[in-house]
């Protein structure tokens, strides 16, 4: 039964909260971030990235670096940048783009459910990539990034949520730079409390949506600090970890879709003839956006077309019958050689949110070849995770990304 405990934030004061919230510090090259920080120097991201403190050609990895990240964070908790919840509680953390609202529960998620499978994953980690937020969470004596979760729909919590969001009044609502609204209501009824522990205690499934990565290092770091702790008993705050958790009711996935750099020494015609012994394909006017299981679009020559798989090449399994999967194991791999698609240089992903005139534009600058694809859907995400097995690289995109600085977890 998962353990989803309300825990007592550090959360920027509502004057700077607007300043303070931060895209999350991945979606940010080096220069990137160096410029978002010049451009507002209270952006947690200067938090996230201490890099961005040093000189350019300095060493990001260093001892240094990482304990300007901690000193950072603890001076603005000690000058009331941030501020101490007085009990724990549960917060509710609301988000509007596009018109559409997605509404999670701020809380501290069980390093035991994530290595009781509880947490389930369907994504493997890269040890480079955890080594750097292992340091990050370990120096900073914190967790603050995170971790995007998702569970089955709850009657009792989603009570809970609305009669919070319809009578309470916020301690944060502004519209960041993505011009995306984020509303923050605390949950501190003792009642309420109880009521979303007791639901969460009641699920024996709770999903990573987006973080593997950040979720992976907190867990490290509790591992690392449970076995230097002598009196490690399970109930540490470095046992727990910042999490949102959404509905599987309010979540959203986007395309995910594929640019190529060529067409493995054949011709378009030659290309085409292969791609018609697995889709049935149809040339279109306009971009093609595709409306269900089965259907991609494919920008070639500057022309679109629509791709409706085979019959034959659809599948029941959970991984195999992704449409990620289709186009991979029938036109990536045999007909394009592209087996490895983290590592292969031939091949790139294009998030949903860039649109498909990105598809275009990357085709007139470095690749001959796109496909749109059509998106995941929440439910095969839990059915990769339910059969313990693993999605393709790139195959979900979740926006809008949750905002760094908002809520942070000491450790």
């Amino acid at each position: 039964m998962a353990d989803i405990r309300a825990f007592a934030a550090y959360r920027p004061n509502e004057e700077v909260a607007s300043r303070v919230a931060a895209l999350p510090y991945d979606v940010y090259n080096r220069e990137e971030a160096r410029v978002e920080v010049q451009r507002e120097p209270m952006s947690f991201l200067a938090i996230d990235r201490p890099e961005t403190q040093f000189p350019e050609d300095y060493d990001m990895y260093s001892e240094e670096v990482y304990q300007k990240a901690h000193d950072m964070l603890w001076e603005k908790i000690e000058n009331g940048t941030f501020v101490h919840e007085n009990k724990p509680c549960y917060y509710l953390y609301e988000q509007t783009m596009n018109g559409r609202v997605q509404t999670g529960i701020v809380a501290c998620s069980s390093v035991a459910d994530y290595e009781n499978n509880i947490i389930k994953k369907h994504e493997n980690t890269l040890a480079k990539k955890e080594a750097d937020r292992i340091h990050h969470v370990d120096s900073c004596d914190a967790q603050t990034g995170p971790i995007f979760l998702c569970y089955r729909e709850n009657a009792a919590i989603r009570e809970v949520m609305e009669r919070v969001r319809n009578h309470e009044k916020p301690v944060y609502d502004f519209v960041t730079t993505q011009d995306v609204k984020s509303r923050v209501f605390v949950i501190s009824n003792d009642n309420d409390i109880k009521i979303i522990a007791d639901a969460f205690a009641g699920m024996d499934s709770i999903y990573i949506a987006d973080g593997h990565h950040r979720c992976a290092s907190a867990v490290k770091v509790a591992q690392k600090r449970r076995a230097a702790d002598p009196d490690a008993n399970g109930n540490k705050e470095y046992d727990f970890f910042l999490s949102v958790l959404f509905s599987d009711k309010e979540l959203m996935i986007m395309d995910y879709n594929r640019v190529i750099k060529d067409l493995n020494g054949l011709s378009e015609d030659e290309f085409k003839d292969k791609i018609a012994e697995k889709y049935d394909i149809t040339e279109e006017k306009e971009a093609v956006k595709p409306s269900k299981k089965g259907e991609a679009g494919m920008y070639l020559g500057k022309k679109w077309y629509r791709l409706n798989a085979h019959k034959d090449i659809m599948s029941e399994d959970a991984v195999d019958g992704l449409d990620v999967s289709i186009l991979q194991n029938n036109v990536l791999t045999p007909v394009l050689d592209i087996s490895d698609p983290k590592n292969d240089p031939r091949i790139d992903f294009v998030g949903g949110i860039r649109g498909l005139g990105e598809l275009e534009k990357r085709c007139e600058k470095d690749c001959v070849l796109a496909f749109s694809m059509y998106p995941t859907d929440i439910h095969e995400l839990f059915a990769v995770a339910d059969a313990g097995r693993l999605m393709p690289p790139k195959s979900t995109w979740f926006e809008p990304k949750l905002l760094s600085g908002l809520f942070i977890h000491a450790i």
